[in-house]
């Protein structure tokens, strides 16, 4: 990949903004982007420095409106310009029952993973809507078309992620400006070490989140490395014609097929086989000593 690849229409080099870059799918793809070129930014709430890394990184909460104006005027400041922003920041709650996280929780994940998305998208449209063009990659997931039971939060943001860039493209094509969502599934990362616990658990699901932990383990160390994805956010982002949707791996290739053409019931039975939903052990009945509505 040549640098010249990059270099903007008027022969300056392309400006990117990475969230969430401190490691895993963020870290790789800020350093896919600077090795093809681009002058990179990479962001996380504690912007740590390293000699090693060939991108820059800055203090960035995507929560906080202040830190996210404050960022991305930084890099407009120093660049006058801002080309890609990979909008990668985001958690998730460990495997558990739907109702086992309290609002604050809810509240939280969605201030993280979509809210903090769209506050980073409204920072950097204005100067993309000034230089006529621009590239916003949102990382999804394939949560965000096929949904995994004991993780209802988490796909909801992701599907909420889908909704909102697949509206975004259509707005701001003819200002030159394209959005993007990229759909990995199991990835080699961190990421499971940045999961909270649910704050509002349920002893009746008590053996049914630690056989889930189990699998959803297995599955992460057998997935796709970062790599994977980076390269697809690379692809997306130097795209004369991009894609609205680009799946990261072969397993995400396969699901994404599947979602489209299989029929519902076939894909429903996918989901519980991998999942060994029907091998789990079944939830203790409400009347349980175990279960908090006795423990009044």
């Amino acid at each position: 990949m040549t640098k010249e690849r990059v270099l903007s229409t008027d022969g300056v080099k392309r400006v990117a903004l990475v969230t969430g870059a401190s490691s895993g799918i963020g870290e790789a793809t800020a350093d896919r982007l600077a090795r093809a070129g681009y002058e990179v930014y990479g962001t996380s709430r504690r912007g740590v420095q390293s000699s090693e890394r060939a991108f820059e990184m800055l203090s960035l909460d995507v929560t906080s409106d202040e830190s996210v104006e404050a960022a991305v005027a930084q890099v407009i400041r120093l660049n006058g310009r801002i080309d890609l922003l990979v909008n990668n920041a985001g958690f998730s709650v460990a495997p558990a029952a739907a109702g086992e996280s309290s609002m604050e929780q809810t509240r939280s994940i969605f201030d993280t993973n979509f809210f903090g998305l769209v506050r980073m998208t409204s920072a950097v449209l204005p100067q993309m809507r000034k230089q006529g063009s621009g590239r916003i990659i949102n990382i999804g997931s394939v949560l965000g078309f096929l949904p995994a039971p004991y993780m209802a939060l988490y796909c909801a943001t992701k599907h909420a992620v889908e909704g909102y860039s697949e509206s975004l493209d259509h707005e701001l094509r003819t200002r030159g400006i394209r959005v993007s969502v990229i759909e990995p599934a199991y990835t080699k990362t961190q990421f499971e070490a940045n999961t909270l616990e649910p704050d509002a658990q349920l002893d009746e699901y008590r053996d049914i989140r630690a056989a889930l932990r189990k699998v959803m383990t297995e599955a992460v160390a057998t997935g796709d490395a970062p790599s994977v994805v980076a390269d697809v956010v690379l692809k997306a982002a130097l795209a004369t014609n991009p894609k609205l949707r680009y799946t990261a791996g072969p397993l995400a290739g396969r699901l994404g097929f599947l979602r489209r053409f299989a029929p519902a019931r076939l894909v429903d039975g996918g989901v519980r086989k991998s999942l060994k939903l029907d091998a789990l052990p079944l939830p203790l009945p409400s009347s349980s000593p175990r279960s908090p509505l006795l423990a009044k």
